[in-house]
């Protein structure tokens, strides 16, 4: 057994403060904190939320929707028939597949498609490169 001294035990401790951390606003949040805040007289600020708790919908979506109409058109602007015609029309003249001219304007064959049938937006570089191959004017005024 080890050897115990006989004189008395003295003990140096040393004081340790320990700060706490600032609370965080989501921590200011917590139901517990805020009663502990009613309970010792603290000021507390509550905030109604308008609607909490219902199964409504937001008004404000419906002048959201009307300023998005007024703001952008409804439809996008689609290939006209003249640059459907004169895109089928050169591609045949040329003795070309879609997925040809779709390999050689680098396009997926859909988006060839597209154009040949009036679904597609416009892109002025789709339509240049359509061009190019083709020998055709395709923007600007077509077949004049």
């Amino acid at each position: 057994m080890p050897n115990r001294s006989a004189g008395a035990l003295t003990q140096d401790w040393e004081p340790v403060v320990i700060h706490k951390s600032k609370s965080k606003p989501q921590d200011l949040r917590k139901p517990k904190v805020v009663n502990q805040a009613l309970r010792s007289g603290a000021p507390v600020q509550t905030i109604k939320k308008s609607d909490a708790g219902h199964n409504k919908k937001a008004a404000p979506a419906a002048s959201v929707k009307k300023l998005d109409e007024a703001a952008e058109p409804a439809a996008l602007d689609r290939v006209s028939a003249d640059v459907r015609h004169a895109i089928q029309k050169a591609r045949l003249e040329k003795k070309m597949s879609q997925a040809e001219l779709a390999k050689r304007i680098n396009e997926l064959p859909k988006v060839v498609q597209e154009y040949e049938n009036g679904k597609a937006v416009p892109n002025q570089a789709v339509l240049a490169n359509m061009e190019r191959v083709l020998e055709v004017k395709l923007r600007g005024k077509v077949g004049k």
